[in-house]
C-alpha cells in the first residue's frame, strides 16, 4: 500500500508538471494511469480525477491573480455566467449518465473522448490572442455559450477532468476572448461545474472509493500541485513544437488502452 501511495506522488508530480506545461490541471493525463497502471475501475477511477482536479483548479486559480487579477475576472462575469447556465446542468448530467453506465461501455466513453481531447489539444495551441465574438448577436451569442457550456459539463463530468481544454478553445473562438485571460476563465467556470458533478457522483456507492484511498488521494493530489507549479516554472524551456505533438500521442495511445480494457 505505502509503494501505491509513493508511486500516486510520483504520478502526480509527471502528471501535475505535464499539464503545467501546457496551461491545464493534467487530468487528461492522470485517468488512463488511474485505470490502467493502478487498476481502479472506470467509474471509480473518474471520481477520484475529480477529486483530484477540484484541489489542482482551486489552487490554480489563486496561483494565476498575479498574472490576470480578480478585477479583471469580474468585468466578464457575464460570459462566464453564460457557460455556466450550460455546464451546470450538463455536469449533473454527465454524472448521472455514468453512473448508470456499465463499465465496458464506459471504458470505450472514455476513450472516444480522450481522441477527441488530443485533437481540441492540438487545434487550441495553434491560437494567439483575442479577436471578436464568433456571433454578433447577442441573445444567439448567449444561446451558444449555453449549448457549449453544456456540452463541456458533461465530458468534464464523464472524464473527471475540469474542462479547460474544451473551456479555453470556446472563451477564444465564441467570445473573443484573449487566451491568457481564457485560462483564468475556465477555471472560474469549471469550479462550480466540477462542484455539481462531485455532488452527483456522492450518491453513487462508488464514490465510498475517496474514503478507501484517502492516504493515495491526498498524495497524489499533492504531486500535481507540485508539479502543476515545477510545469509553469519550465514553461519556455521545452518548445510547444515538441511537447504537444508528445503529449498527443500519449493521449492517443492511452486512448487506445483504456478501449482495450475489461
Amino acid at each position: 500500500m505505502q509503494q501505491k501511495n509513493a508511486y500516486g506522488f510520483l504520478a502526480g508530480v509527471i502528471i501535475g508538471t505535464l499539464g503545467g506545461l501546457i496551461g491545464l490541471g493534467g487530468a487528461e493525463f492522470r485517468l488512463p494511469l488511474l485505470i490502467g497502471f493502478f487498476g481502479f475501475p472506470a467509474l471509480e477511477a473518474v471520481i477520484l480525477n475529480k477529486a483530484m482536479s477540484l484541489v489542482v483548479v482551486a489552487s490554480a486559480l489563486p496561483f494565476r491573480a498575479g498574472a490576470v487579477s480578480w478585477s479583471l475576472l469580474a468585468e466578464h462575469w457575464q460570459i462566464v455566467m453564460n457557460l455556466l447556465a450550460g455546464s451546470l446542468l450538463g455536469a449533473w448530467t454527465g454524472a448521472g449518465w455514468a453512473t448508470k453506465l456499465r463499465s465496458k461501455g464506459l471504458y470505450k466513453i472514455i476513450a472516444i473522448l480522450l481522441v477527441v481531447i488530443a485533437a481540441i489539444m492540438i487545434s487550441s495551441h495553434m491560437m494567439e490572442g483575442a479577436g471578436s465574438p464568433m456571433l454578433e448577436n447577442a441573445l444567439l451569442l448567449a444561446l451558444s455559450g449555453a449549448v457549449a457550456g453544456f456540452a463541456i459539463g458533461v465530458v468534464a463530468a464523464l472524464l473527471g477532468v475540469a474542462g479547460g481544454e474544451l473551456l479555453i478553445p470556446t472563451l477564444v473562438i465564441l467570445f473573443g476572448v484573449d487566451i491568457k485571460l481564457a485560462g483564468s476563465l475556465s477555471l472560474a467556470v469549471s469550479l462550480p461545474t466540477m462542484l455539481v458533478s462531485f455532488t452527483r457522483y456522492s450518491r453513487d456507492r462508488s464514490f465510498s472509493v475517496l474514503g478507501a484511498n484517502k492516504p493515495f488521494l491526498f498524495l497524489m493530489a499533492a504531486g500535481s500541485i507540485a508539479g502543476t507549479w515545477i510545469g509553469g516554472r519550465l514553461l519556455g524551456v521545452v518548445s510547444e513544437t515538441v511537447l504537444i505533438p508528445m503529449l498527443v500521442l500519449l493521449l492517443l495511445l492511452s486512448a487506445l488502452k483504456v478501449w482495450k480494457h475489461q
